[in-house]
């Protein structure tokens, strides 16, 4: 789940953390007032859940009220990354000695929390890793022990922070204790600045959160930014299916998501793409019919394949809810089955008789012929 900026920076200054003066404003008019209250130079910045605003066009410097009315006209309504926005963040303009970088993220390689940070703040991590590979500082951080200001001061030995040392170790511990607290996957502040009076204030917050904690992390959830999807994917979340639209051509329909997922990885393994998750579980038989409607429903899918692996859900039941609603829906398309596990004979037979298909006995055959269908 990914949120706005303004909603990162108010869970950061929930926790003590400094971030600048602002107000969220949705119209021009509030745009004016915000930046009378503020009572100087401002900033006013697009909120939308992705990066690149400012190279969109989406955040604007204004000297007075007047300026700030004129920079939300031409903000507000902005596609940026695909999202349309209709909010705008107007905050105190600060004067900058220096712009920094930090974050805290899950980290695949390590299996762990990783603490990001350089003095090459105000650019992609990417951009700062290529150009002076030295430039960024990496602390791989024990979760069962956290991060203390003296390990990351003695993490950031050797850089220049223009006598601001232990305000930048001590924000860095309460960043990676905020990225514990909000089960965060991603906690990101670039730039961090470091004022002209010797402040540091978080200037930007990306903050995404770990899908799976949003039943704990309840109130928090409630400021996330609504999820972009398709159409299709609409439709899905209404059904309650699991329903990811990509640009492929194989369609996929299986039970479980790591079924599905490893399904995916196959059909790019023998040279196709996946044209979508799609993962229907036990329930194929009550919810086979919404769910080969929502995958038939992209028209770039030119072949489909189901693969059902049972355990303590039978195969034999997940195959009659597909060859019902494959006898109603009637489409015009290759399709090929693999299906093992629980009910694994019934259920083969079923899809033989009643469509005329004989499941592969090998996941990879029917992988494969799927992707040879939707490459001819």
């Amino acid at each position: 789940m990914n949120f706005e900026e303004h909603a990162g920076k108010a869970l950061l200054k929930a926790r003590g953390m400094p971030v600048p003066d602002g107000r969220t404003v949705d119209s021009p008019d509030g745009a004016a007032d915000a930046a009378n209250a503020l009572g100087g130079p401002c900033i006013v910045k697009a909120q939308a859940p992705t990066g690149k605003r400012g190279k969109a066009g989406g955040i604007r410097p204004a000297d007075s009220p007047r300026e700030a009315r004129a920079a939300a006209s031409n903000i507000l309504g902005m596609a940026i990354d695909g999202y349309r926005v209709e909010r705008l963040l107007v905050e105190r303009r600060i004067a900058i000695a220096a712009e920094l970088y930090a974050a805290v993220l899950t980290d695949p390689e390590s299996r762990g929390p990783v603490v990001l940070f350089s003095t090459k703040g105000g650019m992609e991590v990417e951009e700062i890793a290529a150009a002076e590979p030295g430039a960024m500082r990496r602390i791989e951080v024990d979760i069962a022990r956290g991060l203390t200001a003296g390990q990351a001061s003695a993490a950031l030995s050797g850089m220049d922070l223009l006598g601001q040392s232990d305000a930048v170790a001590w924000f860095l511990a309460k960043l990676y204790a905020a990225y514990r607290a909000l089960d965060a996957e991603l906690l990101e502040i670039n730039p961090l600045a470091l004022t002209d009076d010797g402040r540091l204030l978080c200037l930007d917050c990306k903050y995404t959160m770990d899908d799976s904690s949003a039943g704990r992390q309840a109130p928090v959830a409630e400021a996330g930014a609504p999820e972009r999807m398709t159409a299709l994917e609409a439709e899905a979340h209404e059904a309650g299916l699991k329903y990811i639209e990509l640009d492929g051509s194989v369609g996929v329909l299986a039970n479980g998501a790591g079924l599905t997922m490893a399904t995916m990885d196959a059909i790019a393994h023998y040279g196709g793409r996946p044209a979508n998750f799609l993962e229907i579980g036990g329930e194929a038989y009550t919810k086979a019919e919404t769910a080969l409607t929502i995958l038939l429903g992209n028209p770039g899918i030119r072949s489909l394949l189901i693969n059902f692996c049972g355990a303590f859900a039978r195969t034999d039941v997940m195959a009659e809810g597909v060859v019902r609603a494959w006898r109603k829906l009637d489409p015009d398309i290759p399709v090929f089955f693999s299906i093992h596990g629980t009910g694994e004979e019934e259920a083969v037979a079923l899809v033989e008789r009643e469509l005329g298909h004989r499941p592969y006995d090998l996941m990879d055959d029917a992988v494969r012929a799927a992707v040879g269908a939707a490459a001819s």
